[in-house]
């Protein structure tokens, strides 16, 4: 029989505790003497499709956006190799249609993101008379317009950076060149050239900590940039050219390209002095779209060599397995769904909602960690409403009355046995996400009359006033946090249900990581970095999940699923991730339900995973 000895070349530790776990932990496998088990922590990664770009292509560029807020432009279709204007924005589950670029191009450079994006030289005719460019354009989300030119007309080269503080590295003008341009927002200057001439490479980082990495010939090689010099960094395994990037120079991703001979699907991990190989994508190409973080990125369109349109989502997690459990509550005393909710898991308060019998109902319920008891209805009875505060400072906002049902911007405020009105929103609206208190609320997203929205409004305890809005329009979605640490997540864009993250600061929303799996009308619990999500429906067509996943503030992790899948909980947070609280909603069997379930115990740091028990 081999030994472990003989397959990976190491011993297995001998120990009375489990190490202390991070990610300078993975892949190892340690024997507990006290436990008698066997244990490792392995990194959980995959490759996943999304949903599909609306036009194949090649050759095109991408920013240094998030996973969840992707931008592709240019590029080209083969046959015959028309050349593109088009511009496409990922929501993080699909593909709408951005403003064009002001001049059609493949073999572009790309840097920023979304909503700041800077696309600079290309090819702006097909051969024989390629026709290099050194324009550069600037996105502000809508539309493009022209930037200053770089000093020298090429395509192939790489980009790094933010629209106001970008690097163009190398590329081809032709032959290869070792230029490197930097922009301030105006115009482009020389910074340091490249050691070795250089095109078709991937890079990541920022203007003044750059990586840049494969290329011409099919290299290997790894350089670095501190903002004045380059140094060489550990080699890639696979050597190739056209390949994808995403990440900061430390903490990098290297993803498919071209060997010499054909497309590849491998996929490395760059730790600042060490490429890893890890899972390959679900399919080979090169001259794709790429952008992203190590652990959170995506690949987009490409060359297989056919030109392609498909999107696949990267995620790579040390949480191994995710633990945690749910187990049966207290039953509430009739079947609700669509209910506000506010307080702890052992100290609950849920409001509105639809019942058997009432539609929009004011019924309040307060759960004391075992039993449900009715308490002081609320004066206005409504479904779909948000909340937030605690069991005896309570806060009730927004919904859809009764019939003739109609929006309503009623807030009212819970002092622990009766509601009282506070100050109205601003804006009438339904399906909102939430956080924060009843001195310190949060609203955002929702329905209003005129439709979907991404309006964010805050209350002091007397007043509603407009905050930053979200990036995505979206209802149906899911909330947590505080007024000055919110999270956003998944809801209904109107075409498609959304797995998008947005992080609020007080004042603006900011791209997070993708849930594992897009949902609305889910629950919800917890803080900006430790959040928790469960349950929710896929439309269309319609489906109930009991799906968990937690959020550590950079990733969603799967986790237990609930004991029954169910939709239209409450949209605002209960409880905490720690020990969360799901409780009515709707499930196929029996409908609406009276169940309720406690979450506790969710993973916050790595966990091993036993392999044997002595």
């Amino acid at each position: 029989m081999t030994t472990y000895n003989e397959l990976a070349g190491l011993r297995v530790n001998y120990v009375s505790s489990d190490p202390t776990l991070n990610t300078g932990n993975e892949g190892q496998v340690w024997y507990n003497s006290t436990s008698g088990t066997l244990k490792s922590l392995v990194q959980l990664k995959a490759w996943s499709s999304a949903g599909n770009m609306n036009t194949a292509r090649a050759v095109t560029a991408a920013t240094a956006s998030p996973q969840t807020a992707a931008l592709g432009f240019g590029g080209a279709i083969y046959p015959p190799g028309a050349l593109q204007n088009s511009t496409e924005e990922y929501s993080g589950y699909t593909w709408a249609t951005g403003g064009n670029l002001g001049t059609s191009r493949k073999y572009p450079g790309g840097a920023g993101t979304q909503t700041a994006g800077l696309g600079f030289g290309g090819q702006r005719a097909t051969p024989p008379t390629p026709g290099y460019t050194a324009a550069t354009e600037e996105y502000d989300g809508t539309s493009w317009t022209a930037g200053g030119n770089l000093s020298s007309a090429r395509d192939t080269s790489s980009g790094v950076g933010t629209q106001t503080a970008a690097l163009s590295i190398g590329g081809s003008a032709p032959p290869e060149i070792t230029s490197v341009e930097k922009y301030d927002g105006t115009s482009w200057t020389a910074s340091t050239s490249l050691p070795t001439a250089n095109a078709v490479a991937a890079a990541s980082g920022t203007q003044t900590a750059a990586l840049n990495f494969g290329g011409t010939s099919e290299i290997k090689t790894t350089l670095a940039f501190n903002g004045t010099s380059w140094t060489t960094g550990g080699n890639l395994n696979t050597g190739r050219s056209r390949l994808m990037g995403a990440g900061t120079q430390t903490n990098a991703l290297a993803f498919g390209g071209y060997n010499g001979t054909a497309a590849v699907a491998n996929t490395e991990e760059y730790d600042g002095t060490n490429w890893v190989s890890s899972i390959n994508m679900s399919t080979a190409r090169y001259l794709s779209g790429g952008s992203g973080s190590r652990q959170a990125a995506i690949c987009f369109g490409g060359s297989t060599p056919s030109p392609s349109a498909a999107t696949e989502e990267y995620n790579s997690t040390i949480f191994s397995p995710a633990t945690g459990a749910w187990a049966s509550g207290g039953n509430l005393p009739t079947g609700t769904s669509q209910m506000g909710t506010a307080g702890t898991q052992t100290a609950a308060l849920m409001f509105g909602g639809n019942t058997p019998l009432a539609v929009a109902s004011t019924a309040t319920l307060k759960y004391d960690g075992t039993t449900w008891s009715p308490t002081g209805s609320l004066t206005t009875g409504r479904r779909i409403l948000s909340g937030a505060g605690t069991q005896t400072a309570g806060l009730a906002f927004g919904g859809l009355t009764a019939p003739p049902a109609v929006n309503t911007n009623a807030t009212e405020e819970f002092n622990g046995s009766t509601w009282g009105p506070g100050g109205n929103m601003g804006t009438a609206r339904r399906q909102m996400g939430s956080g924060g208190t009843q001195t310190a609320g949060l609203g955002f997203g929702g329905y209003d009359p005129v439709g979907r929205t991404n309006v964010t409004e805050e209350y002091d305890g007397s007043v509603w006033t407009a905050g930053g809005n979200m990036t995505t329009t979206r209802n149906y979605l899911m909330g947590a946090g505080t007024q000055t640490a919110g999270l956003g997540f998944g809801g209904y864009s109107g075409t498609a249900v959304l797995s998008s993250t947005e992080e609020y600061d007080g004042s603006s929303w900011a791209a997070g990581g993708s849930l594992n799996t897009a949902r609305a009308t889910s629950g919800s619990a917890g803080i900006q970095t430790a959040a928790l999500v469960f349950g929710g429906a896929i439309f269309p067509p319609y489906s109930v999940n009991g799906l968990t996943e937690l959020y550590d503030g950079t990733a969603w992790t799967s986790a237990p699923p609930m004991t029954t899948a169910r939709a239209d909980l409450s949209s605002s947070p209960t409880g905490t991730q720690a020990a969360g609280l799901g409780m009515g909603g709707y499930s196929p069997t029996p409908g609406v339900a009276t169940l309720t379930e406690e979450w506790s115990g969710p993973q916050t740091t790595a966990t091993a995973s036993t392999l044997t028990t002595s």
